[in-house]
């Protein structure tokens, strides 16, 4: 089967309800997500509901083409992601992207949302690769954490958290993105749809077992994403893990750059079986905040061992 072509954007200055586009933000195989501004030019950013697998627009148009085949998968995909903007917008937390708004226009759904000032967390982890501070992981964690508590809170799961999703604003308050909920009520559709989560960041059992989702399944993207913190590296893929588990833990691979108590959290959240996770927020933030020392005692006293040695030799 050959690949979906890609989907063409609405053309900068196209009037959107009460909101004019002004370019594309980024573009992916579920949605496009624009920089618009509303009738008090005020900016703000606005997802469109399009899955390149099940519905076209080719230059031009402005209605995309969906295949009879199609139609009715589409339209699942398009209620899934109705509700969640609906459900998002009851949402208010400093740390989770704000929903302004969502209306039904052009044969598709819309999500407008506070437009941030700042970069993703992906981009600070490319430019300071393998040198990114404990402080730093814990601080932005503990803080993402307490908005990833309100939509918990709300009977909400995000299900595709990662650093590309993790928005630094320009203050270094972390905001999170870009809910993945819809894409995966929409993965298991049809042959045409390939899954939309993210290999290294999805847990075991969004590609095994999507009836036991629950809070934990964040939990382990959590632990990916500061798992890419450490080193620029993404973890193995869970379903790889499943397989064949060549999964470096954290506590083995930058054992004395970070401190163990840090790599063994990291490790704990990346267990592929649910129940020996933290299974609440409360849970991972409690052990994040417990700040123990980079080096542990039985460490610190060979380390001193070793120096008194090498003083007698002299």
């Amino acid at each position: 089967m050959s690949p979906p072509q890609a989907n063409q954007p609405l053309p900068p200055g196209h009037q959107l309800e009460n909101y004019r586009i002004e370019r594309q933000l980024s573009m992916g195989g579920f949605s496009i997500v624009y920089l618009a501004y509303d009738e008090e030019d005020t900016p703000v950013a606005i997802k469109e509901y399009l899955p390149n697998s099940l519905a076209l627009r080719s230059a031009g148009d402005v209605l995309p083409t969906i295949s009879e085949e199609h139609r009715a998968t589409f339209r699942h995909g398009m209620k899934c992601f109705f509700e969640e903007g609906r459900a998002l917008a009851h949402l208010s937390h400093p740390n989770v992207v704000r929903v302004l708004n969502f209306f039904r226009a052009n044969e598709t759904v819309y999500m407008v949302m506070q437009y941030e000032r700042g970069r993703t967390l992906q981009e600070h982890i490319q430019k300071h690769r393998g040198e990114i501070k404990e402080t730093f992981i814990r601080n932005v964690f503990v803080r993402l954490l307490n908005g990833l508590r309100e939509v918990h809170t709300h009977k909400l799961l995000h299900l595709d958290i990662k650093p590309a999703n993790i928005y630094l604003r320009i203050d270094g308050n972390p905001v999170l993105l870009d809910f993945g909920a819809a894409r995966q009520a929409l993965g298991g559709e049809g042959p045409n749809l390939k899954p939309m989560y993210t290999p290294g960041y999805a847990a075991p059992e969004q590609y095994k077992a999507p009836d036991q989702l629950g809070p934990w399944t964040d939990i382990y993207a959590v632990g990916a994403s500061m798992y890419a913190c450490l080193g620029g590296t993404v973890p193995q893929p869970a379903i790889d893990r499943l397989e064949k588990d060549r999964f470096e833990p954290a506590a083995k691979k930058w054992v004395g750059k970070y401190s163990p108590q840090l790599l063994e959290t990291i490790d704990w959240c990346l267990d592929l079986d649910h129940h020996e996770r933290p299974l609440s927020v409360f849970a991972l933030q409690k052990a994040l905040t417990e700040r123990q020392p980079a080096v542990n005692e039985s460490t610190w006293i060979d380390t001193l061992g070793q120096r008194l040695r090498g003083l007698i030799k002299k």
